[in-house]
Order: structure tokens, then C-alpha cells, then sequence
């Protein structure tokens, strides 16, 4: 490392101290009626999006905002002008202070962890946004920290307060439409030819602290294709299957009330995009329960047709389909509709269709498309509620862990090229110590993950 680097990150470690000495008798016990101040980490693309979906309600205040890239910090802050918000590019200014409630991470996806953590520590409630993690490890720490500073801790898995899939939740599938033993869900983009693109290291522009991006990740040279949002094809920050598909396979675990799987087998490769990415253009994952169901997750970015029909003129689902095959009938369930198209009698079994075909529309907030800002917004709604009631919030940070979990060992599975089983309550996989030694990775100092 470079000196000049280090001595920067030496002159940053005192706010840090300062937050880890917080307790939670900071936290501000907060009647029904109080307004809840919001500190805002992470103010780019999903960032702007949480601020216009917290804005929304009328007992929140936008009271701080956080980025290591001063043009979007500035950019959030003149929209949000009317709440004279605090600014800093360092997040740990926000836990110092006393006057904030809870704080709102919009950051890339390595960072969830220290900063959740952190802030739990210094009496902060949080919204976190998925995936989770991009570690077991991490996940399980977060959830301790959680619990043991008695923190509201909800994750942006917003279907979770979507209400096509409330009321679905309430079902049982296996009643609704027969034994269930495979559902499917998909993320597709035809990224060919060029992808992200190749481009070469260079200086990092003067507006964003690059040292700090990194964070507890392994130094390395800026490149205009990781950072601000390109992060997600590189391996050590994110993933597809963590990124896009942790919404379809939380969607489906929490569904089929399943706790999580006992075995996954991920295959794939870059097979065809030319780009700089770290992670697969095409995979497929498939995960087994033990209640006798297979879990398939397609990572399509070589092409991207979707793949389940869900109406009888041969109309295709677009991105965002979950698609539940039971013995009576197979589900197809979006965030504003489903159907349930009848299953036909096989071979040697008796004719007639086992049910009658079901469409159900949602109307109203909260069942438009998973981008719809009313998913969002009943999210934060339900964040800023428990808050206040200290009641247990829709996408909790147990359950966001389990989901995340799920795709952080796909992952993991393609890396050693295995089938890998799973023991869910030890969070280690079954005989494979290759595999162990990725469920963590040693931080980069001065950064550290301490409950």
C-alpha cells in the first residue's frame, strides 16, 4: 500500500472509534406521532430512488446524507434542499450523531455488513438494501448485532410488502395447486457482445474517494467499469444471482415456507460476453429441499427471451416471473397478477383437468412492477412503523439472511466447481473445505467486523 493511502485511512480511524464506543442509549425512544430522522448512505441510483420512496411520508425527515462521490452527494442534496440535510463522505459522521434514528444503506453490496453492524452498535435502526451481504458470515454477524442491540433491521427485499404476495403467503400452495416440486425464476439480459466493456485502470476522478469505495476490500487500481454501479459484475462486490436474484428466490422460499436448502449445484461460465466481469454471463443453479422440492435460478445474460409462458395465446413472462409447478396446476405469479394454468392428467392417469384455471389482478399501492416506487414506498412505510412500534418489519434481517445465504452458495458451488450440501443451522457446507474457506474473506485494514 501506499503511504499517502495509508495515512489517509490512518487520519479516518478516530470517527470510527467514536462510533464503535456509541451504545444504544442513544437511541430516541419514538412515539406514534414523533417524526423519524434519516441518515442517508449511499445516494446514486437506488439511493435516489429509497430517498424519493422515504420522502413520501410525511413523519420522516431527511436529516443527513452520505456518499464518497461528491457530485451525487451534491446532487441529493440540492434535491432535498427543503430538509437543510447534514452531508459528509463518511458514514461514521452520521453514527456520531445523537439526533439521527436510523439510517438508510444504499451502498455496494460489500459494504452492507461493516455498516449495518456499526450503526446497530451506535443505536441506529436500518434499512438495508439486498443483497444482504456478499458473505455468509457477514449475514450471520449482522443478524447477531440485531439482536443483541435490540435494532429494527429491514432489508430491501421489497416484495416482501407487496400485497399480491402477502396474500399469497397466507396460502398453502401445496393446497392451492398440489404438491409443489419445482419452481422456477430467472434473470436475463442480452449483454453480447461487449457487455460492461474492457477498459484500463486509471486514476480515480478528483470527486470520488476511491480508497474509500473499496473499503474493506483488497486495494486495487479505479476503473471507470466498477464503480458507480458496474460493481455488480465483479465478483468481490456483487453478483446477478445476488443482486436480482435474491428478490425472485427470497420470493419463492418465503412462499413455499422453506427455511433453506440442503444442497446447491450452480454451473456456468463466461461463455460468449467479452468484458472485463468477474462473474458468469450464463448459469444455473439449482437447489434441493428437504421437503422434496428443487429451487432453479437461470442467469441469462447472453440472451434474454424469457422463458415461462403463462397464457394459453403463448403470451411470455417478462423479467420478474415465479413460476411454481404443482401437481394440480403450475403458478405463474408477477407483482401486479398471477395465473394458474390447470395441470392435464399424464400418462396412465385418470383424463380431466385437476382444477380450474385462476387469474387474479391486483389493483392498487404496492402491485405494480417490482421497479414501481410503491413497492418501495410501503417498504419504508413498514421500516419507519416498526421504528416506532419495535415491531418485527416485513423483510427482516434473519430472513434477508437466509435468502441472501442462498445466493451467496451458488455462487460458491460454481467457484469449486461441486454439488455442495448444506447444514443450514451451522451455516457450513458438508465435507468440503474448499468451499468453507469462501464463506469469509479477511478484511483490508483498518476496517473490521466486530458485534
Amino acid at each position: 500500500m501506499q503511504r499517502r493511502t495509508f495515512l489517509k485511512m490512518s487520519s479516518v480511524v478516530p470517527f470510527g472509534l467514536a462510533a464503535l464506543q456509541t451504545s444504544t442509549s442513544q437511541a430516541r425512544i419514538l412515539g406514534a406521532n414523533d417524526r423519524v430522522r434519516l441518515g442517508f448512505v449511499g445516494t446514486a441510483n437506488r439511493g435516489m430512488q429509497n430517498l424519493d420512496a422515504f420522502a413520501t411520508h410525511d413523519d420522516v425527515e431527511i436529516a443527513a446524507l452520505c456518499d464518497v462521490d461528491k457530485n451525487t452527494l451534491a446532487k441529493a442534496a440540492q434535491v432535498y434542499e427543503r430538509f437543510k440535510p447534514y452531508t459528509t463522505g463518511d458514514f461514521r459522521t452520521i453514527y456520531d450523531r445523537a439526533d439521527i434514528d436510523g439510517v438508510v444503506l444504499a451502498t455496494p453490496d460489500h459494504w452492507h455488513a461493516i455498516q449495518t453492524v456499526d450503526a446497530c452498535k451506535a443505536g441506529k435502526d436500518v434499512y438495508v438494501e439486498k443483497p444482504l451481504s456478499v458473505t455468509v458470515y457477514e449475514g450471520r454477524k449482522m443478524v447477531e448485532a440485531a439482536r443483541k442491540y435490540n435494532r429494527i433491521v429491514q432489508v430491501g427485499i421489497h416484495r416482501r410488502s407487496g400485497k399480491i404476495y402477502q396474500k399469497l403467503a397466507e396460502e398453502n400452495l401445496d393446497e392451492k395447486i398440489g404438491k409443489v416440486t419445482v419452481s422456477r425464476c430467472s434473470h436475463m439480459s442480452n449483454m453480447a457482445p461487449i457487455g460492461i466493456g474492457r477498459v484500463e485502470p486509471t486514476a480515480p476522478p478528483d470527486y470520488l474517494d476511491w480508497d474509500m469505495w473499496l473499503g474493506p476490500r483488497a486495494a486495487r487500481p479505479y476503473q471507470e467499469n466498477i464503480a458507480p454501479y458496474k460493481f455488480r459484475w465483479w465478483i468481490d462486490y456483487s453478483s446477478q444471482v445476488a443482486n436480482n436474484g435474491v428478490h425472485l428466490i427470497d420470493a419463492i422460499r418465503w412462499l413455499l415456507r422453506e427455511h433453506a436448502p440442503t444442497a446447491v449445484c450452480a454451473m456456468g461460465g463466461r461463455f460468449t460476453v467479452d468484458d472485463d466481469r468477474t462473474i458468469p454471463d450464463t448459469m444455473e443453479v439449482t437447489y434441493q429441499f428437504a421437503s422434496g422440492r428443487l429451487l432453479i435460478f437461470n442467469h441469462y445474460e447472453a440472451n434474454g427471451n424469457p422463458n415461462m409462458a403463462t397464457e394459453p395465446n403463448n403470451y411470455y413472462a417478462p423479467l420478474g416471473f415465479k413460476e411454481f409447478r404443482g401437481t394440480n396446476g403450475t403458478l405463474y405469479i408477477h407483482d401486479s397478477r398471477y395465473i394458474i394454468k390447470p395441470e392435464r392428467p399424464g400418462q396412465f392417469q385418470e383424463r380431466g383437468a385437476r382444477m380450474q384455471e385462476i387469474v387474479v389482478n391486483e389493483e392498487g399501492p404496492g402491485t405494480g412492477m417490482h421497479r414501481n416506487p410503491e413497492h418501495t414506498e410501503l417498504h419504508a412505510r413498514n421500516f419507519v412503523d416498526c421504528m416506532k412500534s419495535r415491531e418485527t418489519p416485513h423483510a427482516d434481517v434473519e430472513e434477508g439472511h437466509r435468502s441472501t445465504t442462498m445466493s451467496l452458495i451458488a455462487n460458491i458451488s460454481l467457484a469449486v466447481e461441486d454439488r455442495l450440501k448444506w447444514d443450514a443451522e451451522t451455516e457450513r457446507f458438508v465435507g468440503n473445505d474448499q468451499a468453507n474457506q469462501l464463506l469469509h474473506y479477511e478484511y483490508r485494514s483498518p476496517w473490521k467486523l466486530e458485534v
